[in-house]
C-alpha cells in the first residue's frame, strides 16, 4: 500500500525528475511552460539536454532524491526503475508506459511485479498519462493541454487520459487545481488521489471520470472524509448498461445490477452522479464558484414567457422548488414594474422596461431579496456580428447591480452555448455572477448542488454515512437453496410476518387447511422449485377441501410434501425485498415493486449495508409504487412503519447470516392498511 505522505510529496514536488526519451522532453517543456519554479533533473543516455534543461546520466548523478519521476520508457524496464526509486526514498512515480494488466494474464504478472517494486512509494498508472497541478506549475504529462494556471479550482480524476485531457480544453471557467489520469490504477487509484486532494485546501471540489472502482471499501472511506470535510464530489461513471443475474434464482440479482450499486454508494456518501459531459463541467464549476447550496429553492428570471415556461418544464424532473413569492415579497415585486406584468416564479419580467438598466435593477433586486437559495437570469445574448446588443448588455449589469445589492449564489444561464460568447461569460465571472450553458444542464447543477448542501448538512449534525461493512466472498456456486417453508421459518425468527401455514403430506392437505381455516394457497413445497408459479405449483383462493383435493391431485407429479397457507386478501401494494451479495459491495438491499410489476416496472431502490430504519424509509418514497401506500384514489393508506419493521427484519436476518447468506428473496411482500406480511420467500444459503 502506497504512503499518503509520499503521495503528497509527490502531486506537490520541490523536485522533478524525468526518464527516458522523446515524451520526456515534453513533459519539461510544460512545466516550463506553466512557470514551474523547482528544480527539474532529466535523465537521458542519448540526450545532452532536454527542453534546453542539462542531462544527468544516471539516477545516481543527481543532487538530491526528487519528489515526483515520470518514467517514460518501456514497460520492462519502468520496473527495475520503480524498484531503485523507492529505495532511493522518492515521493511517487508516473509509470507512463502501457503493456499491463490491460493486456492480459502476461500482463498481469508484470504489473504485479510493478507493484511489489513500488512497496509503499506511490505510483500512478501504469498506463497513463501523468498530472497536471495547476497551481503549483507542475506538469508530468506528455502531451499538450489547454487550461492555464490558477490558485484553486477543481481536481478531475480520471482513468481516460483523453477525456480528462478535453476537459482541460473547456471554455466554460470551470476551475482546475488538478488533473490526474489513472490508468491501471494499480496501486494507488481514486481513492488515494481523492485522500491527498483532501490534504490540499485549494482545491474546491473533486470531479470523477471512472469506469470502476477497484477497491469499493477504500473509496468509500476517502469519500466519507470528503463528506464530513464539506469538499463535494462529482461523477461521472460510464456503464449504466444492465446486469444480468448470475444464477437465474431470483429477481434480486437482476434488479441490483452492477450499476445500481454504484448509484446507491455515491447517494450514501454525498455524491452527485451525472451523465453527460456537459453536467458535469456546469456541477463542478458551480460547486467550485459556490459550493454547496443552503437550499433547493429556486427563483428564475426571463424576458421571455416561453423561457419561464420552459424553465418550469425542465425542473419538473429536478428536486428543486420553484416556489412562489410570499405576499411580501409580491407586493415589493409588483411596485417596480408595469402594471401588466405577472409576478410569479419562474418570472417573466416582460419587455416594459427592457433596455432601461436602472428600471431592471430595481426590479431584479427586489427578486433577489427574496431568499432564494440560487437566482437563476435567463438570457441568450444575440449575434453581435449581426445584431445591436446594448440592451442584452444593460440586462446582465442590471443583474449584477442586483446581485451586489443582495449577495447570494447568482446564476447567468443561456439556452444553447453558442449564445453565450466568451467575452459575455468572461464579463459575468468579472461581475461575480456564474455563467451557465444551457439550461437543462443549469438545472442539474443546481440539483446536484442542493442535493450534497443537504447531504453536508445531515454529516455535520451527526447523519454522515457509516463505513462500509466488509463481509466474506463466498462461492455462490457451492450455495443451496432453502425451500419456502424453511426459509419463512428462518425469516419470522427475525420479526419478518409471514402467514399461518402447515407443511404437511398429500395425505394431510385436507386437515391442514381446516386448521388454519379456508380460504387457503396451496403450494407444491421443495428446494428444487424456485419458480413454482411457472410450473404450476401454486394454487390460490381455495375455499373447500375439493378444490383443495383437486389442486393437490394436480401438483402430485411435483413434490410429495406441500404448504398449505391462510390466503390474504387483495393488499394496497405488493413489495419485493431482496438481498444480494456483491464482491465489491458487500450485501446489498433491495426494495421494489414486487408481484407481478417485478420485471414490468424494474421499479427499485438498492440500499448498501448497514442499514438504517431512515434508509429504509427514503428509498420507499422513492419507489414510483409509493403513492399506492398514501391512499392512492380513495383507499386505505399503508402502516409504513409496519412495512420498515418487515424490510429491517430481513436486514438483520442478512446481518447475522453474513458469513452464508448468498442471496434472499421475499416476492411479494403484501402491504396492507394494519399490516405487512411475507407470502412467499427463497433463500440461497452456504
Amino acid at each position: 500500500m502506497a504512503d499518503t505522505s509520499r503521495l503528497d510529496r509527490f502531486l506537490r514536488p520541490r523536485q522533478i525528475a524525468v526518464i527516458g526519451g522523446r515524451w520526456c522532453g515534453q513533459v519539461v517543456r510544460q512545466c516550463k511552460l506553466m512557470g514551474y519554479s523547482g528544480e527539474i533533473w532529466p535523465i537521458s543516455t542519448s540526450s545532452a539536454e532536454m527542453a534546453g534543461v542539462p542531462c544527468f546520466d544516471s539516477l545516481d548523478d543527481l543532487p538530491g532524491v526528487p519528489d515526483a519521476v515520470f518514467i517514460g520508457v518501456n514497460h520492462t524496464a519502468t520496473i527495475d526503475i520503480v524498484r531503485k526509486l523507492n529505495a532511493m526514498g522518492v515521493g511517487g512515480a508516473v509509470c507512463f508506459a502501457s503493456g499491463y494488466a490491460e493486456v492480459g494474464a502476461e500482463g498481469k504478472a508484470r504489473q504485479d511485479a510493478l507493484v511489489a517494486a513500488a512497496g509503499d512509494m506511490p505510483i500512478q498508472g501504469p498506463n497513463c498519462l501523468g498530472f497536471v497541478n495547476f497551481m503549483d506549475g507542475v506538469a508530468l504529462w506528455p502531451d499538450e493541454h489547454g487550461a492555464d494556471p490558477s490558485e484553486s479550482g477543481v481536481a478531475v480524476l480520471s482513468q481516460s487520459g483523453a477525456i480528462g485531457l478535453n476537459m482541460t480544453m473547456q471554455k466554460r471557467h470551470m476551475p482546475l487545481s488538478y488533473l490526474v489520469s489513472l490508468g491501471n490504477q494499480a496501486q494507488s487509484g481514486v481513492a488515494e488521489f481523492i485522500d491527498s486532494m483532501l490534504n490540499d485546501e485549494r482545491v474546491s471540489a473533486i470531479g470523477l471520470l471512472i469506469e470502476g472502482l477497484p477497491d469499493v471499501p477504500r473509496f468509500a472511506a476517502a469519500a466519507s472524509r470528503a463528506l464530513a470535510k464539506g469538499v463535494p464530489i462529482v461523477a461521472l461513471k460510464t456503464g449504466r448498461s444492465e446486469a444480468g443475474a448470475k444464477i437465474a434464482v431470483s429477481h434480486t440479482s437482476t434488479l441490483a445490477g452492477d450499476d445500481s450499486l454504484y448509484d446507491a454508494l455515491f447517494a450514501r456518501y454525498g455524491i452527485a452522479r451525472v451523465d453527460t459531459l456537459p453536467v458535469f463541467v456546469e456541477t463542478l464549476k458551480l460547486l467550485s464558484k459556490s459550493g454547496p447550496l443552503a437550499g433547493n429553492r429556486i427563483v428564475s428570471m426571463s424576458v421571455s414567457g416561453g423561457e419561464a415556461s420552459m424553465i418550469a418544464d425542465l425542473a419538473e424532473s429536478r428536486d428543486l422548488d420553484f416556489a412562489e413569492f410570499s405576499p411580501e415579497d409580491h407586493a415589493r415585486i409588483s411596485a417596480t414594474t408595469h402594471e401588466l406584468v405577472h409576478v410569479s416564479n419562474p418570472f417573466d419580467y416582460h419587455t416594459f422596461d427592457w433596455g432601461k438598466r436602472e428600471a431592471q435593477a430595481r426590479t431584479f433586486t427586489e427578486v433577489l431579496r427574496s431568499g432564494y437559495d440560487a437566482r437563476l437570469m435567463l438570457l441568450d445574448f444575440p449575434r453581435s456580428d449581426r445584431c445591436a446588443t446594448e440592451n442584452w448588455t444593460a440586462a446582465i449589469m442590471a443583474f449584477a447591480e442586483a446581485h451586489k445589492a443582495a449577495p447570494g449564489v447568482s446564476l447567468l444561464a443561456s439556452s444553447l452555448p453558442e449564445n453565450m460568447p466568451p467575452e459575455v461569460s468572461r464579463l459575468a465571472v468579472d461581475l461575480g455572477l456564474i455563467p451557465m450553458f444551457g439550461f437543462d444542464e443549469a438545472l442539474a447543477a443546481l440539483d446536484a448542488a442542493a442535493t450534497i448542501g443537504r447531504l453536508q448538512r445531515q454529516a455535520a449534525a451527526g447523519r454522515g454515512a457509516e463505513p462500509m461493512q466488509s463481509v466474506p466472498v463466498l462461492a455462490g456456486d457451492a450455495a443451496k437453496v432453502v425451500d419456502e417453508a424453511a426459509s419463512k421459518r428462518l425469516l419470522a425468527t427475525f420479526g419478518l410476518p409471514v402467514p399461518e401455514g402447515r407443511l404437511v403430506g398429500r395425505g394431510d392437505v385436507v386437515s391442514a387447511a381446516e386448521d388454519i381455516g379456508y380460504p387457503v394457497v396451496l403450494k407444491a413445497a421443495g428446494s428444487h422449485m424456485t419458480h413454482k408459479s411457472d410450473l404450476g405449483g401454486v394454487a390460490l383462493g381455495l375455499e373447500d377441501a375439493e378444490a383443495l383435493t383437486s389442486a393437490a391431485d394436480a401438483m402430485a407429479g411435483l413434490s410429495d410434501r406441500f404448504l398449505v397457507e391462510c390466503m390474504q386478501p387483495k393488499p394496497l401494494a405488493e413489495l419485493i425485498v431482496g438481498i444480494t451479495r456483491d464482491p465489491q459491495f458487500g450485501l446489498v438491499l433491495v426494495i421494489g415493486a414486487g408481484g407481478i410489476l417485478v420485471e414490468l416496472l424494474q421499479d427499485a431502490q438498492s440500499l448498501l449495508f448497514p442499514v438504517s430504519r431512515r434508509d429504509v424509509a427514503e428509498a420507499i418514497s422513492a419507489l414510483k409504487v409509493s403513492k399506492l401506500l398514501d391512499g392512492y384514489r380513495g383507499q386505505a393508506a399503508a402502516d409504513r412503519e409496519a412495512l420498515i419493521d418487515a424490510i429491517m427484519a430481513v436486514a438483520q436476518f442478512a446481518e447475522a447470516h453474513a458469513d452464508s447468506l448468498i442471496e434472499l428473496d421475499v416476492n411479494p411482500l403484501m402491504v396492507f392498511e394494519d399490516r405487512t406480511i411475507a407470502v412467499d420467500a427463497l433463500l440461497r444459503m452456504v
